[in-house]
């Protein structure tokens, strides 16, 4: 259930839910590079998954994974964020340490990201740009929802704990492997209900 947001607490409330999805979104990233490394084989090119190696002058950079997904969706998989592009509207990239929505009317990257001076001019949306936006990013939010529910139905929700348990140092704020579905689940709702403090 949304949070109803009084005027005089709006931007502190809002303040500490992007805190929290920073927290999921880097933790979630985190565990896709886990699910790279996986024992028993690249867990994101069993899914589909198109692996771009950096070239020889990006040798500090890992690699970049892109999926298409149906009616001409695809997501691109970086340790510095993720890009969802859509034919109908345009792109979005969340920032790992951020979690504010920057929108592009690109829906394709040029390039691979190797780093972000490689994605396209990314800016705040304007009134128009809006509804493309909110519905990007609740895709995408939507596409890692079901993504954790796929790792629970077919590798175990024991996988996750193992995963999370190189990820808690004791410093960071951690997601429990049960709750990570319904984290992006609840995360959804707040951005449905409060995009523009999101996007602002």
């Amino acid at each position: 259930m949304p949070i109803t947001l009084q005027r005089h607490d709006r931007q502190s409330t809002i303040g500490r839910i992007i805190e929290q999805a920073v927290d999921l979104l880097s933790q979630q990233i985190w565990c896709w590079g886990q699910d790279v490394l996986r024992r028993e084989g690249n867990w994101l090119l069993e899914l589909g998954f198109n692996r771009a190696k950096p070239p020889a002058s990006r040798k500090d950079c890992s690699s970049v994974y892109t999926l298409e997904i149906p009616n001409h969706r695809r997501v691109v998989l970086r340790g510095f964020g993720v890009f969802f592009g859509d034919d109908r509207w345009g792109g979005v990239f969340l920032p790992r340490h951020d979690f504010r929505p920057k929108y592009t009317d690109l829906a394709t990257l040029r390039c691979p990201p190797w780093s972000d001076d490689d994605l396209p001019t990314l800016r705040r949306p304007n009134a128009p740009q809006g509804h493309s936006c909110v519905m990007l990013t609740l895709q995408l939010i939507d596409w890692i929802r079901g993504y954790e529910v796929d790792i629970a139905d077919r590798l175990g929700i024991e996988y996750r704990r193992r995963t999370l348990a190189a990820w808690d140092n004791g410093k960071r704020s951690v997601i429990a492997a049960e709750t990570m579905a319904s984290a992006w689940r609840a995360l959804s709702i707040q951005v449905a209900g409060n995009f523009d403090a999101f996007a602002a």
